[in-house]
């Protein structure tokens, strides 16, 4: 669907992605999606066979419009929308009718997280087409750069000034420090300049590099970071980042199921438990970050020491398949929590244009609160959103299948970009596990 452009901003924000089943462009989990699809590519491409196409394709529709939101100078577009006048509405895409409100970073109202997040997209991204389309390549890098200058030098959290529109949707918890961080380590892997390593030598304790937070997701990068600077020592052997083997070590360890040195929540059924909320996020994230971390120990001979004991690749790599198989069916409930994989999964997910009759079945408009008796109702949806996959079951293993209860049936871009490089993997490379 075309969206109006607003005269008023002069720019062009048609394309890009919806975070989750309701109707907004939120920028900050939609570069976080575009990153960590791009990581699954870089990562795992090569085992994505038939399908690294299609992850291309899905990049490149993120990249497009991150390349729009970025277009003007020292200002990232960072939200097409208003978020509670969305959710005040149950409609389809097609019938939408609520403010399409256009927000916007710049110097006087900075936003160094979704910056600095928007500048890592970019960065991931550049080194995705850099083969295949260098002069696309090319232009993502050099955004990407100057979006980075943009997220250093004008220091703040975006939700400050945007808190009414953006919390408690995507609010900047974390701080914007992690996305410094984070946005220069994806510059230093794809440009290849030494400023960036300079910059993460002299500003990474400030940054957080050693922080003991081990919750990957939208809002915080620090153990991201450290695992993808920890590759440039292991397997470039930059010897300056030594530091970061032992900071990713240390998030490792702490995910380590039933170790006395682990600080993570495992449900009795064995899957990684954050929080009640869109808890799937991180099992996916932390699975492909797994995975990720046991690819560059394998290539550099090396293990995780964790408070003496040794963890090696092989066991991270067990872990990793274990929360994915948990996703995937092998759980108390007997429930795959991806639409349309196996043979039972959920069937009413908090997604307006899966719950909604499609156009086809239904031309004629339903207004804004005409789709709330919809989001009450227990009849299945008519649209199967194959692939999508939901927030989750609760600390106890039980998942309701209720399409209103929005924490655990829910799907979102976030959820689902991760287990992209971590599928590939599982996918296709059994032996190795």
């Amino acid at each position: 669907m075309k969206e109006c452009m607003h005269s008023f901003m002069q720019v062009d924000l048609v394309g890009g992605y919806y975070d989750a089943g309701d109707n907004v462009k939120f920028g900050f989990p939609m570069a976080f999606t575009t990153t960590m699809l791009s990581w699954s590519v870089l990562e795992f491409g090569g085992l994505m066979k038939g399908e690294l196409q299609h992850a291309k394709d899905a990049i490149r529709w993120a990249t497009d419009y991150l390349l729009k939101a970025t277009a003007h100078p020292n200002t990232i577009y960072v939200q097409v929308g208003d978020a509670n006048k969305d959710h005040a509405c149950w409609e389809r895409p097609e019938d939408m009718d609520t403010p399409r409100t256009v927000l916007k970073i710049n110097p006087q109202n900075p936003g160094s997280d979704v910056a600095g997040e928007t500048a890592a997209a970019l960065a991931a991204a550049s080194l995705v087409f850099r083969r295949s389309d260098p002069s696309y390549s090319k232009r993502l890098l050099k955004t990407a750069i100057r979006v980075f200058e943009f997220a250093d030098k004008f220091r703040g959290t975006y939700s400050t000034n945007l808190k009414p529109f953006v919390c408690p949707f995507y609010c900047s918890y974390s701080g914007y420090q992690d996305e410094l961080l984070w946005g220069a380590a994806w510059l230093h892997r794809a440009s290849k300049n030494p400023s960036y390593l300079n910059y993460i030598q002299v500003n990474g304790q400030t940054l957080g590099a050693d922080e003991a937070d081990n919750t990957f997701g939208w809002d915080n990068k620090h153990a991201g970071a450290r695992i993808l600077l920890s590759k440039a020592y292991l397997v470039q052997n930059v010897k300056a980042l030594h530091d970061y083997k032992g900071h990713a070590d240390n998030f490792i360890c702490s995910i380590i199921p039933g170790a006395s040195f682990s600080s993570t929540q495992y449900t009795r059924g064995g899957l990684l438990f954050k929080m009640g909320d869109s808890n799937m996020q991180y099992v996916t994230s932390s699975s492909f970050l797994l995975l990720t971390y046991a690819k560059y120990l394998t290539s550099s001979s090396q293990t995780v020491s964790c408070a003496g004991t040794t963890v090696t690749a092989k066991k991270l790599r067990a872990i990793a398949k274990r929360q994915v198989d948990y996703l995937l069916g092998e759980n108390p409930m007997r429930m795959s929590y991806m639409v349309g994989y196996g043979s039972k999964y959920p069937k009413r997910i908090h997604h307006r244009g899966s719950s909604l009759p499609s156009i086809a079945a239904h031309p004629a408009r339903i207004g804004c609160s005409a789709g709330f008796s919809v989001l009450g109702s227990s009849a299945p949806n008519p649209n199967l959103l194959v692939g999508a996959v939901v927030g989750g079951p609760d600390a106890q293993d039980r998942f309701p299948d209720q399409r209103s209860d929005y924490e655990q049936s829910e799907p979102a871009t976030y959820i689902n970009a991760p287990l992209v490089g971590a599928l590939a993997y599982l996918a296709h490379s059994s032996g190795q596990i």
